[in-house]
């Protein structure tokens, strides 16, 4: 046996004719020929395991083929969020390494979870099994598709939730600030509609002449005018406060609307044309109508700006997802794909003071694809390469026709990938980040989709340039 496997449990001694007519009782092998099971109780050994032992171990060799007799185990895996089941087997099962398997070591720990008995056949005996027991191997080897199929299920459904939780946290920082500002703004709209309202009866009142209303309607329209945004210092806005606060005082006007006639564009000399006309409170009246008019006016274009962002951001997300695409290859938008998928880690991007680039070429042919596993990819990629760069890093995502194939390319600044680590990078669990921060499942699920589409991906890597590429055909996969 293998240094590095592991054995426990307690050795039981059964006798070969006993343990060949419990392997035909056994509900996966019991219809094998007789032959075949006589071979499996000759080459095998039995052993008995307690609640709580270990049939393997993370990452240690696996001893061989096991036979469950009876009893039940669970193969836990920890790919960074915490240990959780994958799998379970049950007496009437088979498990281990199967023939033809690739596996060299195992997923995850194998804990047996009530008192078991398991007929092993080394590892080492595997080609003779293969040789001696041709019914038997055809068997196990449906049985091999099958677990590599769950499996693989396994860890999509993982690498899904975890972007999920990216994805999440990314929107959740995005929309926070345009909800907010919708929610504060809309609660200014309705105190400055009450005022508007109370102005406005007011200046019902007052019964203006048509030069009075003609003067007041051009302080309007200078109010409604459009201010260039940061036009004045702050200090300069203040003094601008205070110089129209002053002008309201002078004519014992209401000092309070300054602040909103100060956002607008008016003017002194309007203010100085409209006192000609009006005078005492029917000033007072007119002013106020105007300020808290536009002040209404403002703030409803506030709302609508981030109304329209958290608008962009649900379009993002919803494209991004392809929430409303059938579940067969059709024509992709590769570009908008990439545009999405930047939307929704645009607040990593912040955090991290990066400069993301994106050149898409106009008029790029669409992909016959599964939008929603693209954006998979490129969002694992472009993630992975946020993750690379310092603070203040750059990426750049490009795509582009190059022949019969559409290439995507994703390159950052970061310091590169070791030379000695590259040709492992899509294997699955391998992974160089710290323990809880990566479950070396994103490039293998990267490696995955590419391939379903009939696609490929190629990396190069020196420090300062690292070069993810991803070649599409431009047909159905």
């Amino acid at each position: 046996m293998n240094a590095d496997a592991v054995e426990s449990g307690k050795r039981i001694t059964v006798p070969p004719e006993e343990l060949a007519a419990r392997l035909k009782q056994h509900r996966m092998l019991g219809g094998m020929p007789p032959g075949e099971l006589a071979w499996l109780a000759a080459h095998g050994y039995v052993r008995r395991f307690e609640t709580g032992d270990l049939l393997a171990r993370s990452g240690v060799q696996i001893e061989g083929f096991h036979v469950i007799l009876s009893g039940y185990f669970v193969i836990y895996v920890d790919r960074g969020e915490g240990r959780h089941k994958v799998l379970e087997w049950r007496g009437g099962d088979v498990s281990g390494q199967l023939p033809y398997s690739r596996m060299k070591g195992s997923p995850g720990d194998v804990v047996i979870e009530e008192p078991s008995e398991i007929l092993t056949v080394p590892r080492e005996d595997l080609p003779e099994l293969i040789r001696q027991c041709p019914e038997l191997t055809a068997t196990l080897v449906h049985v091999m598709v099958d677990r590599a199929r769950s499996f693989t299920s396994s860890d999509l459904h993982d690498e899904k939730m975890k972007s999920l939780g990216k994805l999440a946290a990314g929107l959740a920082h995005e929309l926070n600030n345009p909800a907010s500002a919708v929610v504060r703004t809309a609660k200014s709209l309705v105190e400055g509609l009450v005022e508007a309202e109370e102005a406005s009866r007011a200046m019902g009142a007052a019964q203006l002449t048509p030069v009075q209303r003609a003067a007041v309607d051009d302080v309007r329209d200078a109010c409604l005018a459009a201010r260039v945004s940061g036009a004045h210092s702050p200090l300069e806005e203040a003094d601008r406060v205070d110089s129209i606060s002053d002008w309201l005082e002078a004519r014992g006007a209401d000092a309070t609307v300054a602040g909103p006639l100060a956002e607008t564009a008016v003017t002194l000399p309007a203010l100085d044309r409209l006192a000609e006309a009006l005078h005492g409170e029917v000033l007072n009246a007119a002013l106020r109508w105007v300020a808290h008019g536009c002040a209404a006016r403002s703030l409803a274009r506030e709302i609508q700006t981030a109304g329209s962002r958290i608008y962009e951001l649900v379009a993002a997300v919803k494209g991004f997802t392809q929430v409303d695409r059938e579940t067969t290859a059709q024509p992709t938008d590769v570009g908008q794909g990439l545009a999405d998928t930047l939307t929704v880690l645009r607040a990593k991007v912040k955090a991290k003071s990066a400069t993301v680039t994106s050149a898409v070429t106009p008029g790029l042919p669409p992909a016959m694809a599964y939008g929603g596993e693209l954006n998979q990819v490129w969002l694992n990629l472009i993630d992975n390469a946020l993750d690379a760069v310092a603070s203040g890093g750059r990426v750049d995502v490009s795509a582009a026709r190059e022949g019969e194939k559409l290439v995507v390319r994703i390159a950052d600044d970061g310091p590169g990938i070791p030379s000695a680590v590259l040709p492992r990078i899509f294997d699955p669990f391998f992974t160089t980040k710290p323990v809880g921060q990566g479950t070396g499942l994103g490039l293998d699920i990267v490696r995955r989709l590419v391939n379903r589409h009939d696609g490929q991906i190629n990396v190069e890597s020196r420090p300062g340039h690292t070069v993810f590429a991803v070649s599409l055909p431009l047909r159905s996969p």
